[in-house]
């Protein structure tokens, strides 16, 4: 069987995702994680490896990205009150997404698990740990349109990777041939 890890296209499903991982062990924790990952487009490995004071004191911190070992900022604006909200018992020290061992960060094939279990509920089969981060992207496009901006938080090397990375390339095929027809 082939996977192919989609983005959450609609806002129908985001809201729904949202709220199936809201209701598992660690809802809180889960459902946050959820909302960071679809609002910045950064790598799972990256995002589980943040600490609380990481994200407490900034809008705008950074980060050393796991696969490319490059400095990237972190656009926090958006998120500031869930980020509060989420972080407001927890000490600096703190990692940001806990696992049930003591002192650990939650790994990424949990998440993976996390991800996938929530999704065999509402029959998706197209779910993985980039989904987060192909959503943001999805969605950064069809509001923005702007595919170099993409490239860049991305770090991808020409549009054409990041379009298929997105989806927009299956979209725009799938649109261009929708009322495509030749012959009698």
């Amino acid at each position: 069987m082939t996977y192919n890890v989609q983005p959450l296209r609609t806002e129908k499903d985001i809201i729904l995702f949202q709220h199936e991982l809201s209701k598992t062990e660690f809802g809180k924790r889960n459902e946050f994680l959820f909302l960071f990952g679809i609002n910045n487009g950064l790598r799972m490995g990256d995002i589980v490896k943040l600490k609380v004071g990481d994200v407490r004191y900034s809008d705008q911190p950074y980060i050393i990205e796991e696969k490319t070992r490059k400095r990237k900022p972190l656009f926090l604006t958006n998120i500031r009150y869930e980020i509060n909200e989420y972080i407001k018992d927890m000490k600096d020290e703190d990692w940001l997404f806990p696992s049930r061992q003591q002192g650990g960060h939650i790994k990424r094939n949990t998440v993976y698990k996390i991800l996938t279990d929530a999704a065999e509920k509402l029959d998706r089969h197209d779910i993985g740990t980039h989904t987060l981060r192909k959503t943001f992207g999805y969605h950064h496009y069809q509001e923005f349109k702007d595919i170099a901006i993409l490239m860049y938080i991305f770090n991808h090397s020409s549009q054409e990777i990041t379009k298929r990375y997105i989806g927009i390339t299956d979209d725009e095929v799938a649109t261009s041939l929708k009322s495509f027809r030749l012959g009698a």
